[in-house]
């Protein structure tokens, strides 16, 4: 069997799906991880029976969303809840996500898995400081009563309010004094929302970077790790090794994933990745193998996923999280390929034809025939013949 996908050129070329000739890697759960802390930020599944619009409060399927993060949980992998991935600022809102944070820290407590939500300014468009530091603080008030570990996530409104990087420096200083635990701080960058260009008081990514430093040195007991998201390995690593002692580096770096775990002679960094939702499983196998000090096999595992990777955060990159879900469903995690705020419709037929073939090749997916018929039947949806 064959199918027929569409070519850049307009027309249609042939694929013939993946084979699988033995069991596909890590698509069973393992033992826990233990070199690095690994995060995957996850995806929320939309509920496609609920009559609501692109613009209206997004309707959820509980059951599914909680279930997918079972399944992380499940490989060792801990989550990284309301975030990007799960569509902040792009479908869900605030009392979407604050539901989605008190139903999954619930979650993690009855299996044991771990959790860290989202904590920003999304409910307010725009404000004075004091109104941004309240907003911040009913967040953070919200995530660490629900128990779960708080990441402090950058705000689309103070990047419009902040005259500079004293009021970076005031605002965050003033939630890390109040943070009942250590949090991880997020710089998230332009590429994934460009209403955040200029975060940490410039444009200058070297003067932000040393805003951003500033910061953590000011209250590294109140800081457990940052987060980058700058999709800049170089810049990254040099941030890495100017972390005081004990504060990790997270990457969020979507692209540059494997070598920046595996690490270096002056460190590594762990992991908080979008990539790591569709990746979850074949992730937590390779970094067990680089449990065992083997960073070469590690590399020889994650390595290859890197493609797929480039071609899901592909520009404009904030839409990837529309690759994200489509390999969900194709992977037989959800039933449909809807989207809150209708996203679905954020990534043309040929790229989510292209990530279908990346993935297969890759042998993600569990049921490899299921995947094929719902490749085949969405083909068909938008016109292209079998």
């Amino acid at each position: 069997m064959t199918l027929r996908l569409p070519a850049a050129d307009g027309g249609t070329r042939t694929y013939e799906p993946y084979e699988p000739r033995t069991e596909p890697l890590a698509l069973t759960p393992g033992a826990p991880l233990t070199s690095r802390t690994v995060f995957a930020a996850a995806h929320v599944v939309a509920d496609p029976r609920a009559d609501v619009s692109p613009d209206a409060p997004a309707a959820v399927d509980w059951d599914a969303t909680l279930a997918f993060r079972r399944h992380l949980w499940s490989h060792g992998l801990g989550v990284a809840e309301a975030m990007d991935t799960a569509q902040r600022g792009m479908g869900l809102d605030w009392p979407g996500a604050a539901e989605l944070i008190r139903r999954s820290a619930a979650e993690a407590r009855s299996v044991g898995g771990r959790v860290a939500c989202g904590a920003g300014t999304d409910q307010i468009a725009g404000g004075t400081l004091p109104e941004i530091r309240a907003a911040y603080e009913e967040q953070l008030a919200l995530v660490e009563e629900s128990g779960a570990q708080a990441v402090l996530m950058a705000s689309r409104a103070l990047a419009a309010a902040a005259s500079g990087p004293e009021d970076y420096l005031e605002t965050y200083g003033h939630l890390l004094r109040q943070a009942a635990e250590p949090v991880i701080l997020h710089w998230l960058g332009p590429m994934f929302d460009p209403a955040l260009e200029g975060y940490w008081g410039s444009p200058d990514l070297d003067a932000a970077t040393e805003t951003f430093l500033a910061v953590v040195a000011a209250h590294p007991g109140k800081v457990d790790g940052v987060k980058v998201s700058l999709l800049d390995a170089r810049r990254e690593t040099a941030l890495r090794r100017r972390l005081p002692a004990g504060v990790r580096c997270y990457t969020g770096d979507d692209l540059h994933y494997p070598e920046l775990i595996a690490g270096d002679e002056h460190g590594f960094s762990h992991a908080l990745l979008g990539v790591f939702d569709p990746l979850g499983p074949l992730a937590a196998e390779a970094v067990r193998v680089l449990d065992t000090g083997d960073t070469a096999g590690f590399r020889t595992l994650l390595d290859p996923t890197v493609a797929l990777a480039r071609h899901l955060f592909r520009p404009p990159t904030r839409f990837y999280k529309t690759g994200v879900v489509l390999l969900a469903w194709l992977a037989g995690h959800q039933d449909h390929f809807t989207m809150v705020g209708g996203l679905q419709s954020a990534r043309s037929l040929p790229h989510l034809a292209r990530a279908y073939e990346l993935a297969d090749g890759l042998g993600l997916f569990p049921d490899p025939k299921l995947a094929e018929e719902r490749m085949r039947n969405l083909l068909s949806l938008y016109g292209v013949a079998q």
